[in-house]
């Protein structure tokens, strides 16, 4: 073990400790100590790992922090693995020397507008576990090539950009578990294309992702998410998002949960992913997905969408699964509507959901955007959806509306207003603007009456109505 004290290390919070600590580095014993105290640094660390071999950096179970004072990162992860994870394509000075490099216990905070937590770039099996990171811009940027991250039990709190930042990199097998990730003007967890596979969102609080808490002028409009994947120039598939608590405070264009996918229908380049178990909720829209492709979202507990609860564009083979969409019942009559909407989508499902909207028909909480919805679940020009065994409540102004659909099943579905009086106009609205719809079948539905009806526009050839109990 060397102590960055024995190298020149001052950790007053004044003295440049920059030279010292490198120099720890550079003769050190691989294992690298910061007693308590404020370390202050002007320049990145550079942990060159060809050069140095195998380091781990250690804060003295927290009681160090790094203060960065200058441009770039505080500490730079820098390695020269350029293969994948198999065990055949490791050169043997890369599994002797750079295996592994480990960061925990350690503050990082930043006193530049500029200055970053940690860069990660052709490092295998970095880990950072108890790290705590806060005022920079970027917490954990990712660039390049990288293989097997964990990022465990870390704090993540308060910075200008973006939380975790996988930028444009080729990363396989990552795992983001037990921190928490808030306060990052930009996003929790970023991709931002690049090659992205085997990635684990698992057990996180991740929250008020947005320019809410930090106000920067004029950015409350600026794109954001909890965890936000554009993948427009790269690919994203095989990923989890399991068991976190996703929530935030609502921004313009916000979302918890954001893809941006691109590609033709028949190769999507974000698919494959599983939204499972987690708490989501206040946002202007809570999981937003456009040209996606396989995902599949279930158990989840969705609430408070300032505008739409899921919106799905562009995409198929989606399947949404039993989740529960509704309120948080701890605010009383402060109510925002719920909603799905599907624009342009295949082969999608949606079965066994329960979604309530707002008891007073409209958004409640002061300062909400007025709802412009037409429905509760909207399919808009999609093709070979099925609506089965869900429940459907208080529509407004109506349950389930269909626009130049084909190819639709809704079967076994209960669609109701029990508020007193009814403000829904209808249970389910069929329409067509243009050629005649084929294929559709509404069946074995408990279909109730609106103040207009109760169905709308399905009278028509290329709907059969069968077997439902309408009031």
């Amino acid at each position: 073990m060397s102590n960055v004290r024995d190298y020149g290390a001052a950790g007053d919070g004044q003295s440049d400790d920059t030279g010292a600590i490198q120099h720890a580095l550079a003769d050190g014993e691989g294992l690298i100590e910061f007693p308590r105290g404020d370390y202050r640094i002007t320049k990145p660390i550079v942990v060159d790992l060809a050069k140095f071999s195998r380091t781990a950096i250690r804060g003295s179970g927290g009681t160090a922090k790094l203060i960065m004072a200058g441009k770039g990162p505080a500490l730079f992860f820098a390695g020269s693995h350029d293969k994948s994870a198999d065990p055949n394509g490791f050169k043997p000075e890369i599994w002797q020397r750079e295996r592994m490099p480990l960061l925990g216990d350690i503050e990082i905070t930043g006193e530049h507008p500029e200055a970053d937590g940690i860069r990660l770039e052709g490092v295998m099996q970095p880990t950072l576990t108890g790290v705590l990171i806060r005022k920079v811009r970027n917490a954990i940027h990712v660039t390049k090539r990288s293989r097997n991250v964990l990022i465990s039990h870390c704090h993540i709190y308060q910075n200008t950009g973006i939380g975790v930042f996988l930028d444009h990199c080729n990363l396989h097998q990552t795992i983001i578990t037990g921190s928490h990730i808030s306060y990052c003007r930009l996003g929790g967890i970023r991709i931002q294309g690049g090659e992205i596979r085997n990635f684990q969102v698992t057990g996180n609080d991740i929250e008020y992702n947005n320019n809410r808490a930090l106000g920067v002028p004029d950015a409350d409009a600026e794109p954001t998410a909890e965890i936000y994947i554009d993948v427009e120039d790269g690919t994203v598939r095989e990923g989890t998002i399991c068991s976190n608590t996703i929530q935030a405070t609502y921004s313009p264009n916000g979302a918890n949960i954001r893809f941006i996918g691109s590609g033709s229908k028949g190769n999507h380049r974000a698919g494959m992913w599983t939204i499972a178990g987690n708490l989501i909720g206040s946002q202007a829209t809570n999981i937003h997905l456009t040209s996606a492709l396989g995902f599949a979202i279930s158990g989840n507990y969705i609430y408070s969408g300032h505008e739409r609860n899921i919106v799905i564009e562009g995409s198929r083979s989606i399947a949404i699964g039993a989740n529960t969409l509704g309120h948080n019942p701890d605010y009383g009559d402060k109510e925002l509507s719920t909603g799905i909407r599907f624009v342009d989508c295949e082969d999608c499902t949606v079965t066994g959901l329960i979604i309530q909207d707002a008891l007073a028909g409209q958004n409640t909480v002061t300062g909400a955007v007025a709802n412009k919805k037409d429905g509760l679940i909207e399919l808009v020009r999609c093709r070979r959806i099925n609506l089965t065994g869900c429940q459907i409540f208080e529509g407004t102004p109506n349950g389930l509306v269909l626009e130049d659909c084909a190819d639709t099943l809704i079967s076994g579905c209960t669609v109701l207003d029990r508020r007193s009086p009814r403000l829904m106009e209808h249970a389910i609205v069929w329409r067509d603007s243009a050629k005649p719809t084929t294929g559709n079948l509404i069946h074995g539905c408990r279909i109730g009456t609106g103040s207009r009806g109760n169905l709308s526009g399905t009278n028509r050839t290329g709907i059969r109505v069968s077997e439902n109990v309408q009031d």
